[in-house]
């Protein structure tokens, strides 16, 4: 049975599955919580919904069709809910309410937009008249990997708008801050890849490492997994644990590759493992690679300088101090060091 919904607005998942206490399946996309009576197979496609039901209790397809508009209510997604109310700790910051993803109506009322969007509804949505009037800062990554076939590969959805890839720019503001100022489009960068590619950026820019050689390991607290109610991410689940996540699949990957490509001029495959840990917020990401030459601490040192010293919110640590995340928690700032392994001929790069 195939129902079809349309809805003025972007629906939140998380809304429906905590009002109503049903459980939901979006197709084609990994951990998701399996049906009790029924399952739903959710294709968000603009602002058309398609729902096939499994249907268990035999209900009339009025029946369904009722209990539906029901979820799709206002007040069940937070539309005019004031966003202090949804975020307490915005109270008597941000007076405003939530609206709904209309970006052609919002285009005409600010400068600059912020999409804060699950992976495939900026690209639904951003079209040429809105890129004229506004800049879009897109913090998903549809417009973060230039190859389109890669981006469909690693994340399991069709871009939508494939055709505003190639202007899109990459918003690191050490690598591309000049580029960033006259773009309409820009691609915030993820967030381990942001802490990985600065700390191994300078070595690699310079050809001091060899590219083939680098291996990530980074950690992670919770909020990195978002707000959705996930097993995995339970209080029971995380506390008093560590464990590896995304092993030689996770979708950050081809992102730390194609950066670090453009930075050596050359292809670049790492492997890259995160790791879930047991605090609310922050990354710390440490790296390995094979020095082509023996550098000393200080020689090695001098290069970070060199990149990094007119660059406010990255701070090189000295004397191959290892960062702590509780030192730029809640802040804009990135802590980078670095380690030589004379004996080993390898160079341990540390960032949070």
């Amino acid at each position: 049975m195939v129902i079809n919904i349309t809805t003025p607005k972007y629906i939140s998942l998380i809304q429906i599955l905590l009002r109503t206490k049903k459980y939901y399946k979006l197709k084609g996309l990994p951990d998701v919580v399996e049906g009790y009576e029924k399952k739903y197979y959710i294709f968000l496609r603009k602002r058309h919904i398609q729902i096939e039901i499994a249907n268990s209790k035999n209900e009339t397809i009025e029946e369904i069709q009722k209990y539906l508009d029901c979820i799709f209510k206002d007040d069940y997604i937070g539309i005019q809910e004031k966003y202090a109310d949804v975020f307490k700790n915005m109270f008597q910051i941000v007076d405003a309410k939530c609206m709904d993803d209309n970006m052609e109506e919002l285009a005409d009322a600010v400068d600059v937009i912020f999409t804060a969007t699950p992976q495939g509804l900026c690209g639904s949505l951003v079209n040429e008249e809105i890129l004229k009037k506004v800049k879009i800062i897109d913090l998903s990554a549809d417009f973060r990997i230039k190859d389109v076939a890669t981006y469909e590969k690693w994340y399991g959805i069709k871009h939508q708008s494939p055709q505003f890839i190639e202007e899109a720019v990459y918003g690191l503001c050490e690598v591309n801050r000049d580029k960033i100022k006259d773009a309409r489009l820009i691609a915030n960068p993820g967030c381990f890849p942001t802490c990985s590619f600065l700390s191994i950026y300078p070595m690699v820019k310079e050809g001091l490492v060899d590219p083939k050689s680098i291996i990530i390991d980074a950690k992670s607290g919770t909020s990195g997994a978002g707000r959705g109610a996930k097993v995995n991410n339970l209080f029971c689940e995380v506390n008093e644990n560590c464990k590896a996540y995304g092993v030689a699949t996770h979708r950050h990957t081809p992102e730390i590759e194609e950066q670090l490509s453009y930075a050596a001029g050359e292809e670049v495959m790492i492997n890259f493992t995160p790791h879930l840990i047991p605090m609310q917020r922050g990354i710390l990401a440490t790296s390995y690679a094979t020095l082509k030459k023996p550098m000393t601490y200080e020689e090695v040192k001098a290069v970070y300088d060199k990149y990094y010293k007119d660059e406010y919110f990255v701070r090189v640590l000295e004397n191959s101090t290892p960062p702590e995340t509780r030192w730029v928690e809640g802040s804009n700032f990135v802590d980078v060091s670095c380690k030589v392994d004379e004996r080993t001929g390898r160079i341990i790069r540390m960032g949070a």
